[in-house]
């Protein structure tokens, strides 16, 4: 046995924790960081060891890698602007352990402008030919909305553009400020522009301002749901389904909803029960004790607010408007695992300070 063995190798160990993959790294270290350094078989002695590594802890984590001085190799790990996969990385690099000769950086970091310049899709982007300027919404004043003005767009490049202006925005702003400060944005060129034009310089120090004026204003700020109204919601679908809601009508008429910016749906798929799409008793009892759960794991006093849930379709929705991303994508994650052989469950996570996504449930 011991003979197959020797001929046949090892079986590499599963990557399941940040423990495991750095201890793997560490017994490669010396080999990734002649290759980084030489810039030669990067590809194949590098990255495709690495991205396989980094996929058995959690798919979406990407990477860059150079040398950041003549001594220290530089591995930059990136959600490429997936806002769930944030704290996996951040996670990841905390647990990173100091290796002479690397440096290990959660998201792309801010560059100074003057050495940004991308090409993309033969379109080139710079300091030079990008303005900004923000639109005001006085039923939205807490909303960041950028309106970015490049000098060589194309109407039917629209994509192009706009993918160019966000590759251009992370590399300048950083990944960070780029993907949680900006609520809003659109590219266009610049004829028939009446606003005043600003430097696209000048744009992260706006941002920071209107963070810091942010935070300022709604530092702190809770709401207990103890003693909240709720409806019932009854709807039908175009195919005849039913559709339940139930929903904290008091809370929809929070005055301080951008407080809480971060709207978090989790999506819980159930089987047919031949009930027009709804649960029987038994799955709706197993989808409750869920919920009840999630709320434990996300409490209001902690700002993690339970606008309701809505049963359509074989699906449980559950809505959440959330202080911060971080947790919600952990608790989602976590629970994605849990009940990975009972039900199928996803979510969303977006940045939505006053609650659109739920006007439809506001009454008057």
């Amino acid at each position: 046995m011991s003979f197959l063995k020797n001929i046949l190798g090892k079986k590499e160990t599963k990557i399941e924790s940040s423990s495991d993959f750095w201890n793997w790294f560490l017994k490669q270290e010396k080999e990734f960081f002649k290759i980084v350094q030489n810039g030669e078989n990067i590809h194949k002695g590098f990255f495709d060891k690495l991205a396989p590594k980094l996929e058995e802890i959690h798919s979406g984590i990407y990477f860059l890698t150079g040398m950041s001085d003549d001594q220290t190799a530089e591995l930059i790990l990136t959600p490429d602007g997936v806002l769930r996969n944030i704290y996996v990385i951040e996670e990841l690099v905390e647990a990173a352990p100091k290796i002479n000769g690397w440096k290990f950086t959660a998201l792309k970091p801010a560059c100074d402008i003057k050495d940004v310049g991308i090409t993309y899709e033969n379109f080139k982007f710079n300091k030079d030919n990008l303005k900004f300027y923000p639109n005001i919404h006085k039923s939205y004043p807490d909303e960041i909305d950028l309106t970015i003005v490049y000098d060589d767009y194309i109407e039917e490049k629209k994509a192009a553009v706009t993918n160019g202006v966000h590759i251009f925005l992370d590399n300048y702003l950083g990944e960070m400020h780029s993907v949680t400060l900006i609520d809003n944005l659109k590219a266009i060129g610049n004829s028939d522009v009446s606003e005043e034009l600003i430097p696209i310089e000048k744009l992260s120090d706006y941002l920071i301002w209107r963070e810091k004026e942010f935070v300022e204003k709604y530092e702190g700020i809770r709401h207990n749901t103890d003693n909240d109204g709720y409806t019932n919601f009854e709807g039908k679908r175009k195919d005849g389904g039913i559709v339940l809601a139930l929903i904290n009508t008091t809370l929809l008429k929070w005055d301080k909803k951008a407080s809480h910016p971060w709207v978090f749906i989790l999506a819980i798929e159930f089987e047919d029960c031949d009930n027009g799409g709804l649960p029987d008793g038994k799955t709706n009892n197993r989808l409750e004790e869920i919920e009840e759960e999630i709320i434990e794991y996300l409490p209001d006093y902690n700002g993690y607010l339970n606008i309701g849930r809505e049963t359509a379709n074989n699906k449980r929705e559950l809505f959440f408007a959330c202080k911060d991303f971080r947790n919600p994508s952990k608790t989602a994650d976590d629970l994605i695992k849990k009940y990975n052989e009972e039900f199928k469950i996803n979510y969303e996570l977006y940045k939505d300070k006053y609650w659109q996504s739920f006007k439809h449930f506001e009454q008057d």
